[in-house]
């Protein structure tokens, strides 16, 4: 799927990569400069590094294992042949990943060119910062993120921080507040939620690796702890407890005094989509008993509460097929239902956000496929079971995959995530009832807030809004927190662009607008979920016009649209000359393959034949052979027939001598043969 890769300049990929792998010490052969790479890193991080260079450039895993034993021949050969099928592009993307884990300035150091400042905002790393000691935890003081260089910037104003967060004045920045405790491990993909000012966080990935521990952050002493958590047997009969695998890419939803984790890949894969609860009274895991067809397992998804259900939709499944389903739980009977939708839904999609309006509307924007990141804004009415795509109005977000998001009132909030070549840097707010976009802050550099798979919650401090962010993936795993109040500036800049909506919006509402007509069959369509969302929310006393201004913006709002879809008439020109070009690939795979199966068809025709020419001469052979055997008893049978005529000629011959002596004795001379 197509997410943010990195957040700092370099190459793209996969020239990034072999920078990354010449820089690491491989050269191209298996066994290259394996006493230089096994010095420079320990040996889990080489026997990894290892074998995605093998997969990345070779391939999966096809040679025989090593028959001899050599301890490292063997664990070199098992660590390649553990990543399976995995395919070229993710065999780069981890390398990348784990090498800038190991080594973050590696980029830099290899070119040896200065790049973009790498600027981490991690709180007791940062060199020109005292950290300060309290009850035995060091912690820095509070900074703010500057717009100008994406580097921390200590604040002076004694007003802005004298009294922590709660007497902040400073809004639409993102600060580092001064936490103290155990931090949780880095990671990104995890699940965060807030009770009674207290922020969870349970799961996620690192390196790799699924997480299941659970940890909170007291929202007033700003202070992390690891909850101990217990786990529920399954039942009286079986006591033993249940398995609360480790899991990234899942939803925490606070429900009643409940945290409920939905979803997320594991390591061994269910066939649907599993569900488990913490009870935050008795600190125990249990797994979730539901009703009725369960959607297949999936991570990536949004899971949005909407009154006692949770909606579902989207994500990835452990097959990697991008999903563009909708799914109800009802929380009270804990049953699952399919929703037969009308409309074009979304594109399949994973990484993306959503959020719910007035308790009726579902709004989804961005996510990413495997090729590509989105930017486009579709509504789900839940009474109406429709979808639409609205026309966005303001300074539309670029595309993305793998943001956060948190609503506060009719404002939607988005921050982080990231394309193939960037993180994005813009904080971003959405009025959801004009469907209006602005910027709230912008950071710089390679920073936590654009990363990939950040938390995003919301807080309250004083009466005031909180915007509370948490880890993510930006060429390193970060276990950062940051904070942004929202000023009212926020909430009067969408009112304001509200008043600024084309006549196509406000002319709903203005039924004596002389250009209603006009505009008819412009508001039929796509415009017709903005018409349903603004009715509900604006108020028909600010949409007067004159007709003049009318028309003006009619043809501005035209022209736009026409930019736009001409921009998605050539994306799917494009989309569809790639897919001619496989199609030529494929016919002429196929025809290829047509000829090899006709040239063994032929051979096989061949074999027939001679076989059958070895069978007509086997017969032959058989019938020569019984008539040889024929003959011999024949020739047997003579033999003895001339053994017997000869036996019997020799008795008559001996028969007949003997008379002459008889009668010679007798006085008859003998008879010569001759005579008789």
């Amino acid at each position: 799927m197509a997410t943010m890769g990195r957040a700092n300049s370099g190459p793209a990929y996969p020239e990034r990569f072999y920078a990354a792998a010449s820089y690491a010490g491989f050269d191209g052969s298996p066994n290259s400069n394996t006493i230089d790479i096994a010095s420079r890193f320990s040996n889990d991080v080489a026997l990894i590094l290892y074998a995605l260079y093998q997969q990345a450039t070779v391939g999966p895993c096809t040679v025989p294992k090593p028959s001899s034993w050599s301890p490292v021949e063997h664990s070199k050969w098992k660590s390649w042949q553990q990543l399976g099928n995995m395919v070229s592009i993710e065999a780069m993307r981890l390398f990348v990943k784990i090498l800038e884990e190991e080594e973050p300035g590696w980029y830099s150091r290899a070119s040896n060119s200065v790049s973009e400042p790498v600027i981490d905002v991690q709180m007791n790393h940062n060199s020109n910062v005292e950290p300060i000691i309290e009850n035995r935890n060091s912690f820095a003081e509070t900074k703010i993120i500057s717009a100008e260089n994406g580097g921390l910037m200590e604040t002076q104003d004694k007003d802005v921080v004298s009294e922590g967060l709660g007497s902040i004045v400073v809004y639409d920045k993102w600060i580092s507040p001064p936490v103290i405790g155990q931090r949780p491990k880095a990671r990104y993909q995890h699940g965060a939620a807030v009770v009674q000012d207290k922020m969870y966080i349970y799961g996620g990935n690192h390196n790799g690796r699924y997480l299941n521990d659970l940890h909170v952050l007291d929202l007033r002493s700003w202070t992390w702890s690891k909850v101990e958590a217990k786990v529920v047997p399954k039942s009286v009969e079986s006591p033993s407890p249940v398995n609360i695998a480790p899991c990234a890419g899942h939803s925490l939803i606070p429900w009643e005094n409940k945290l409920l984790s939905i979803a997320g890949h594991t390591k061994v894969p269910s066939e649907t989509i599993q569900g488990k609860a913490f009870d935050l009274q008795t600190g125990t895991w249990s797994v979730l008993n539901t009703y009725g067809k369960a959607p297949v397992s999936r991570a990536g998804q949004s899971v949005t509460l909407v009154g006692t259900t949770l909606v579902i939709f989207g994500g990835q499944d452990a097959k990697r097929t991008l999903l563009n389903d909708l799914h109800i739980l009802n929380l009270e009977t804990m049953t699952w239902n399919e929703i037969d939708a009308v409309g074009a839904p979304p594109s399949p999609r994973a990484d993306h956000a959503a959020a719910i309006h007035a308790e009726r509307y579902l709004l989804v924007f961005g996510g990413g496929s495997h090729a590509t990141c989105f930017n486009d804004l579709h509504v789900f009415d839940l009474q109406a079971m429709e979808w639409s795509r609205p026309t966005q109005q303001g300074e539309i977000p670029t595309p993305r995959a793998g943001h956060a998001s948190v609503t506060v009132g009719e404002n939607w909030f988005i921050v982080g995530g990231g394309d193939n070549k960037s993180g994005a840097l813009e904080t971003v707010v959405l009025n959801m009832s004009t469907l209006a976009w602005s910027v709230v802050a912008s950071v710089e550099g390679l920073v936590p807030l654009a990363s990939e798979g950040l938390s995003l919650v919301v807080g309250s401090f004083n009466g005031e809004d909180m915007l509370i962010s948490f880890g993510g993936y930006n060429g390193h795993y970060n276990n950062e927190v940051n904070v942004l109040k929202p000023s009212h500036k926020s909430t009067l800049q969408s009112k304001m662009m509200e008043a600024r909506v084309p006549d196509s919006v406000s002319a709903i509402h203005n039924v004596t607008n002389p250009t209603r007509d006009l505009l008819s069959e412009f508001e039929v369509g796509h415009e017709g979920k903005i018409q349903e969302i603004v009715m509900d929310n604006i108020d028909t006393g600010h949409q007067k016009f004159k007709g003049e201004e009318t028309t003006e913006r009619i043809i501005a709002t035209l022209k736009v649209e026409k930019e736009e879809l001409e921009s998605s008439l050539n994306k799917e020109k494009l989309q569809s000359l790639q897919l001619k070009q496989e199609l030529a690939e494929a016919k002429a795979q196929n025809s290829d393959l047509h000829k090899e199966l006709q040239t063994i068809r032929s051979q096989l025709a061949a074999e027939q034949s001679r076989c059958f020419k070895l069978e007509v001469d086997v017969a032959e052979q058989r019938q020569k052979l019984q008539t040889m055997e024929t003959l011999q008893k024949e020739l047997e049978l003579l033999q003895r027939q001339k053994a017997a005529s000869e036996q019997a000629a020799l008795n008559a011959k001996q028969r007949q001598g003997s008379g002459g002596v008889w009668g010679w004795l007798a006085g008859s001379p003998p008879q010569n043969a001759d005579n008789i």
